[in-house]
Parts: structure tokens; sequence; C-alpha cells
């Protein structure tokens, strides 16, 4: 197992009484996401329609990191619910809330109520590009 990774988290005050992202296992390499939409006021996506859904939470990832927001396997398998931008990025330079867009490849309308696991966000070190003109590129197979 490797070291945790520092990360800061707020909590938002419409995220108030819900859990903050957690690992479901001890293998588990996505933390789950949670809506963070009024218990009145479910959001209701159609087949072939998305909605951009809050989760309640803003992280500063540390430098040399971004965040990949991953969908669920289940609900993909289950209900034809993804994440359209797969994977999303959170570079570390941002603050804001995160939201997750889902979309709906199913064939029936697909409810998200509060506290509903979205999707997952994975920590991933990345490398910066150093990039070099070059004349011609080498041959490959």
């Amino acid at each position: 197992m490797t070291s945790p990774v520092d990360v800061e988290i707020r909590q938002l005050p419409h995220a108030a009484g819900l859990p903050l992202p957690a690992y479901q296992s001890e293998g588990a390499s996505g933390l789950d996401l949670i809506a963070a939409i009024s218990a009145d006021q479910p959001v209701t996506i159609e087949p072939g329609r998305f909605a951009a859904i809050p989760t309640g939470i803003a992280v500063a990832l540390p430098t040399g990191f971004e965040g990949q927001v991953r969908p669920r396997s289940g609900l993909a398998a289950r209900h034809g619910i993804t994440v359209l931008n797969t994977p999303g990025t959170i570079d570390a330079d941002f603050r804001g809330e995160i939201a997750v867009i889902l979309i709906n490849h199913g064939q029936e309308s697909f409810s998200v109520t509060r506290g509903t696991r979205i999707a997952q966000l994975v920590l991933t070190p990345i490398a910066y590009a150093q990039l070099r003109k070059v004349e011609k590129l080498t041959e490959t197979a």
C-alpha cells in the first residue's frame, strides 16, 4: 500500500449532514462522490439527457496530482448512467465545488436523490511534459 496523500476538503453548506467521500473497501482506488442536492428536489435524468450534479465539496489537491472523476460501474451496469466527460479532471489549482456531469444512456428515467453515490474520485500523480520541437520523429514498426 502506498502512503496516503494529504488532501484538504471543504464541505459546503448544502452538503451538511452528508458523509465525506470515502473508500468503500480496503482495496478501493476511488473515493465515492455523493449527490448534494435538496432532499425534496431529486434530479431526474431522462434517457439521452445529462445533468450536472453538485457534490457539496471542494478540495485542495497537492501540486503534482490531479483528481479524476470516474463512473461507478454499478450505475452503468444497472441503469446506463455514466460520467459524460470521463474521466473528468480536477486540477490541483481548482478550488470550486466539484460537480459530476452524469448522462443517461439507459432506456428509462433515472432519479438522483440526496446522498446517492454518483461517481468516484481517484487521485493520480501527473507528469509534466517538456516539449522539444524536432524536425523528425523516431520511426516505429
